[in-house]
């Protein structure tokens, strides 16, 4: 079993190497290496691509509980002046996912010790962040010969205690969905407008629109968010620009209403084309981020065990706006994810995120009984 030393040292190696999705090469190197160093006799190990499988073999091969931890950074020029900072320029861990690996590795080398009375499946997800791991797993067949029947996996909160567990019934996190629109006009001299299509003044009109989105389409007890926090057009300030580019972000708490969203951009987009003459290249890519939805039997189940642990200090959360690709592989596999409080002034994805270490031995001891009891359950 790996100590708490031993797992402080390795979320700070892991910090230094972080890489992007599907290029996380040295990242899969060091987690084989230190997945080999554990007790074998119950564990198999299987790569896909940068992705680890580790199947440990339970005394009964009838059903499979699934732990799942991404492993991916992000684009983020590390601020924390850490001494273990990482040593990929432009590259960081900043959304803790260097956490979620080392507590899914703690978990293991417990069960590696202790074989379960059913199997374990622990999957090492790539491309959390960026091209939806979770999802290329799934569809590629990756995960079909160890299918879990059930499957949990956790984010790490700054905003919470250290160590603290968090979770809700029904979603957990948004869906989300990325908005790409070019604008096509005319360009030209300044000071013959009425010989030009102006995207500017269309592009202008379009971010206008959208935004009543929200305000006059969306449900306000359910909600949804509308960011376009990219727009773009025009070389100098005596042409007038041609062309536009817009990008921004979608985010529900259900599916059903993501749709909605999508099909007001569609119809707000095309009526910007007729009433400014344009041309409209729309494309929305939810690829596999749709929403965290907790399955309501098992999250209560979940939730009732946490509650129950004197050592515990389990909070009830309310839902977010942050996307996480685990929703997709919750819309095909039962399951839950959570939050583990790591007690940060910075929010994830900041590049001074410094996660309180105590988390990871903290997290380990509350999820370890549960996944142990869970065993015993099923």
């Amino acid at each position: 079993m790996l100590s708490a030393a031993q797992l402080i040292e390795i979320r700070r190696q892991l910090h230094q190497i972080p890489e992007i999705g599907l290029e996380e090469v040295e990242t899969q190197a060091f987690l084989l290496k230190t997945i080999q160093a554990l007790p074998q006799d119950y564990l198999t190990i299987k790569t896909y691509q940068t992705a680890i499988l580790v199947h440990v073999t339970g005394k009964k091969d009838d059903y499979t509980i699934g732990y799942r931890t991404d492993i991916d950074g992000l684009p983020v020029e590390e601020a924390t002046g850490l001494p273990y900072a990482s040593k990929h320029p432009g590259r960081m861990h900043a959304c803790g996912h260097d956490i979620h690996m080392t507590v899914a590795l703690g978990l293991l080398s417990r069960f590696a010790d202790e074989q379960p009375a059913h199997n374990l499946l622990f999957i090492f997800q790539p491309a959390e962040e960026n091209a939806s791991g979770g999802k290329r797993l799934y569809e590629a067949g990756a995960l079909n010969e160890w299918l879990p029947d059930e499957i949990y996996g956790l984010h790490d909160n700054p905003q919470l205690p250290t160590g603290a567990i968090g979770c809700c019934l029904g979603t957990l996190f948004a869906g989300t969905c990325e908005i790409h629109i070019t604008l096509h006009g005319k360009s030209g001299h300044a000071a013959y407008p009425h010989m030009a299509n102006d995207m500017v003044v269309a592009g202008a009109a379009l971010v206008n629109q959208l935004q009543t989105v929200v305000s006059r389409s969306v449900d306000p007890i359910e909600g949804a968010v509308v960011t376009l926090g990219h727009f773009s057009a025009g070389t100098t300030m005596n042409v007038i620009a041609g062309q536009a580019q817009i990008d921004g972000t979608i985010r529900a708490l259900t599916q059903k209403m993501n749709l909605h969203v999508q099909q007001r951009v569609r119809e707000i987009v095309q009526g910007i084309e007729v009433m400014y003459q344009c041309k409209a290249d729309l494309t929305l890519e939810q690829g596999g981020y749709l929403p965290v939805e907790n399955d309501e039997t098992l999250t209560q189940n979940f939730m009732d065990f946490m509650k129950a642990q004197a050592d515990v200090n389990f909070i009830e959360t309310k839902p977010a706006m942050t996307g996480e690709d685990f929703g997709f592989l919750l819309s095909k596999i039962k399951g839950t994810m959570f939050w583990l409080g790591v007690d940060s002034p910075y929010a994830l994805h900041s590049e001074h995120l410094a996660p309180d270490e105590a988390a990871i031995e903290k997290g380990i001891n509350a999820i370890e009984p549960f996944l142990r009891y869970r065993d015993k359950q099923v």
